[in-house]
Formats: C-alpha cells, sequence, structure tokens
C-alpha cells in the first residue's frame, strides 16, 4: 500500500487507450470504502466518458483542462445534507480513488471545481 501512496502522481495528459469497466469498478469500489462521518457516505459518483460532456466539464474551471483529452472522468459530488462533514468525506472517497489509480497504473489527477 505504501508503494501505492509513493507512486501516485498528479497526470494532466494521458494516452486515448481506453480504461476497462473492471478498473473503473475498482476505481469506484475503492471510493467508497473510503471512512465518512457516521458512515453517512454523503457522496455521489459519476461516470464520464461521452467525448461531448468531457469537453464540457474542461470547460468549468480553469483547471479543468485535462478533462477533454481523459478517456474517463470520475465527478465527485457531496451531499452537504446528508453530513457537516461532506466535504472531508468526498475528499477521503477522491483520495481513495486517486490511490487505487496509481495502483492500477491509471494516471489521474484531483480537479476541484
Amino acid at each position: 500500500m505504501l508503494d501505492w501512496i509513493k507512486k501516485r502522481r498528479s497526470i494532466r495528459k494521458y494516452t486515448t487507450e481506453p480504461v476497462s469497466e473492471a478498473d473503473v469498478q475498482a476505481l469506484l469500489e475503492a471510493a467508497m470504502a473510503a471512512p465518512s462521518a457516521n458512515n453517512s457516505q454523503p457522496w455521489e459518483f459519476v461516470v464520464v466518458r461521452e467525448e461531448s460532456l468531457r469537453r464540457k466539464l474542461a470547460e468549468t474551471h480553469t483547471w479543468s483542462y485535462m478533462c477533454a483529452d481523459a478517456p474517463v472522468v470520475f465527478v465527485v459530488c457531496g451531499h452537504e445534507d446528508r453530513s457537516n462533514h461532506w466535504v472531508e468525506d468526498t475528499s477521503a472517497a477522491t483520495q481513495n480513488l486517486l490511490l487505487a489509480a496509481a495502483g492500477l497504473g491509471l494516471g489521474a489527477v484531483w480537479a476541484v471545481s
């Protein structure tokens, strides 16, 4: 596990190789395994593969431009009505996803908007 943590980097340029459904499922499972206050799990994950939607996501923030070229984008949504700690909880879920990506040999980056 320590190797995954040390291997994780913010990657902003991607290959055109698609991400398999098995890898997408593994990334979602890792994210959902994150701790959350009172086990509220105040998150929702949207998997975006469609090019036109990824391009729109790339335009939402100065630092989300890389969404346009990524083969898949995970949008992590937090529900503030389900927990007073939704920011921390979704951050933990996102970190799990990023660590799992590194473990699978995938490049990933966290873009906040």
